[in-house]
C-alpha cells in the first residue's frame, strides 16, 4: 500500500524541522521580515528559506500601533543583511526559535531595548530582557512614547489576530 502524496509531503517536512532545530546556529541572509519579531532566513549553506521566530521577545501585531514601526525597525537593521541565528527549537507554528545576531549584536535584545518589541512573559517571569524593556519605558522609547501601549497577547484576546 502506498502512502498518501500529503502524508510523504508532512513527513518530509517534519525531518526537515527536526534538522533545522538540530542545528545550533544558522548563517544567512535575512529575505524578507514579516514583523517586529519574525523573519525569513536564507541559510548561507543552501536549501530552502527558514522562517524565524525571535525567541524571548514579542513585537506589536501588524495591524495594531507602532507594528509597522516595529517590523520596519527590524527590517531597517537587517534587510538583506547576514545574520546569525543561534536555534533553540521550533514554535507551534513551524518556525525556528532563535536569538538573532548581526554582528556581535544581539538584535533580540536590541529590538526590546529601543521599545520595538517586550520582554516575552510567562506566568511571573517578565522575561530575559525585563532590564532593557524597564529602560525603554522609562527613556520612552519607541512605542513606549505613545503611552497605554498593549502588549500582542492582550491585543490578540480583544481583537483576534490579523488578518492575513
Amino acid at each position: 500500500m502506498r502512502a498518501p502524496a500529503w502524508l510523504l509531503a508532512a513527513c518530509f517536512a517534519l525531518v526537515a524541522l527536526q534538522a533545522v532545530a538540530a542545528t545550533r546556529s544558522v548563517e544567512g541572509v535575512v529575505t524578507r521580515v514579516s514583523d517586529g519579531d519574525s523573519l525569513w532566513l536564507a541559510p548561507a549553506s543552501g536549501g530552502a528559506p527558514l522562517e524565524v521566530r525571535l525567541q524571548d521577545i514579542d513585537a506589536p501585531e501588524i495591524c495594531q500601533p507602532w507594528g509597522p514601526e516595529s517590523r520596519d525597525a527590524l527590517q531597517e537593521k537587517v534587510a538583506k543583511r547576514t545574520v546569525r541565528a543561534e536555534v533553540s527549537g521550533m514554535d507551534a507554528h513551524g518556525r525556528a526559535l532563535a536569538t538573532l545576531y548581526l554582528d556581535d549584536l544581539n538584535l533580540n535584545q536590541w529590538l526590546v531595548k529601543e521599545g520595538q518589541a517586550w520582554s516575552d512573559r510567562f506566568k511571573h517571569d517578565r522575561g530575559r530582557y525585563v532590564a532593557e524593556e524597564r529602560m525603554a519605558k522609562a527613556l520612552e522609547r519607541g512605542f513606549n512614547a505613545l503611552g497605554g501601549a498593549v502588549m500582542p497577547r492582550d491585543f490578540r484576546r480583544d481583537h483576534g489576530p490579523c488578518a492575513p
